[in-house]
Order: structure tokens, then C-alpha cells, then sequence
């Protein structure tokens, strides 16, 4: 009943998602999108769902189609600072904050919401759980944030050779957790989470 009394409201709803709140190294990336009213978008989903090559494409016709959208992030040294639920809801403000326009509601990916408080206006939001592969502008958002995050991971891989980020992006796969024992932990870990701690 919730998502249908925010789709009645009058405005415009952006749809907001993150990536790598569970990898052990690099940024943790929000994206906020708002769909055009107007336009139809073929074959957004979930981005985890997504052949990478059709994510890249979709990331592209979001970014020249859509009629607002914005992407932040919070780095490692942020999420040990703050824990990374409280990073993550920060990068989100971020990205709300750098939407040209700001929306009359969001609809956000999960079961949290960050705050919603903007100088004098408070915007109407709804926790949406597995909304970015049943809200389009929530799929959308995890699109751009998907796509972002990675293409972040790549350019630490040219500066951090030696960890493979653009294989993994900071994921704790073995590959990253043997390179991790090896040269231990450089400063795009994440320090607070246990298997960075324990290799540094």
C-alpha cells in the first residue's frame, strides 16, 4: 500500500541504490536516479542480474535519457570513521544532493532510508526490499552505482597493481585475501572490516 501512496504523490520520485557495502577495499558508491516521465526504458533490472557488456550499455542510455541523475560515494577512510551502514546512508545524501533537481520522494533499495532532511523540506521515502528488481528507477540507480563502483575498482587496479582490484573490485575472494596476506593492506582497505584487520 506504501508503494502505490508514494507513486500517487505529486512530483517527481528518484530511485536511490548502492554497491560495495560488502567488499574489503574501495568506495561504497550510491546512485539516484529520475526516470523521465515521459520515456520508456527497456530492460533495467537488478545489475547483479546484468551480463556486464548490457550493464555498461544500460549505464550509458540511463545517463543520456534520464531526466535527472547523480552518483556519490563514501571512501575507505569514511566507512572506518562512521561504520558502513552510516557511510552508505552519507553516500546516498550525497547523491540525492547532486540530483538537478531535487525530487518530492525517493524510493530506496533495502530496508533503510537515509535522511531525508534537505534545509527546510523533508522528502517522502519509501524502503523498497529487492526494489532494484521491481522499481525502475531503483534498477536504474543500481545500474549507474554498479557500473560506477567498478569502473573506480579498475582505476585503483592501476594504482595498487599488485591486488587485482579490477579483477574482484575489493571483494574478499581468495585471489584478494592471498594478496592481502602478501602485501597486507594499503590504504583503500577498509581497516574496520575483520579480514583487513587481521591481514594488517
Amino acid at each position: 500500500m506504501q508503494q502505490a501512496r508514494l507513486f500517487q504523490l505529486q512530483g517527481l520520485i528518484a530511485g536511490i541504490d548502492e554497491a560495495g557495502r560488502g567488499p574489503l577495499a574501495g568506495p561504497v558508491v550510491a546512485a539516484a536516479v529520475i526516470l523521465h516521465p515521459g520515456r520508456r526504458y527497456q530492460g533495467l533490472d537488478d545489475s547483479k542480474k546484468l551480463a556486464p557488456s548490457l550493464r555498461t550499455e544500460l549505464a550509458a542510455e540511463i545517463r543520456e535519457r534520464a531526466l535527472s541523475w547523480s552518483v556519490a560515494w563514501s571512501d575507505a577512510a569514511e566507512i572506518d570513521a562512521m561504520n558502513i551502514l552510516a557511510a552508505t546512508m552519507l553516500a546516498m545524501r550525497r547523491a540525492i544532493l547532486g540530483l538537478a533537481v531535487l525530487p518530492h520522494g525517493v524510493q530506496v533499495d533495502g530496508n533503510r532510508l537515509p535522511d531525508l532532511r534537505f534545509h527546510d523540506r523533508q522528502l517522502d521515502g519509501e524502503a523498497v526490499v529487492g526494489g532494484d528488481g521491481l522499481v525502475p528507477a531503483i534498477s536504474a540507480a543500481s545500474i549507474i552505482a554498479k557500473t560506477t563502483r567498478d569502473n573506480i575498482m579498475e582505476r585503483l587496479d592501476t594504482l595498487y597493481p599488485g591486488y587485482e582490484f579490477g579483477r574482484h573490485k575489493g571483494y574478499g575472494t581468495e585471489i584478494h585475501r592471498a594478496r592481502l596476506r602478501e602485501f597486507g593492506p594499503c590504504e583503500q582497505h577498509r581497516r574496520s572490516f575483520a579480514p583487513v584487520r587481521m591481514a594488517g
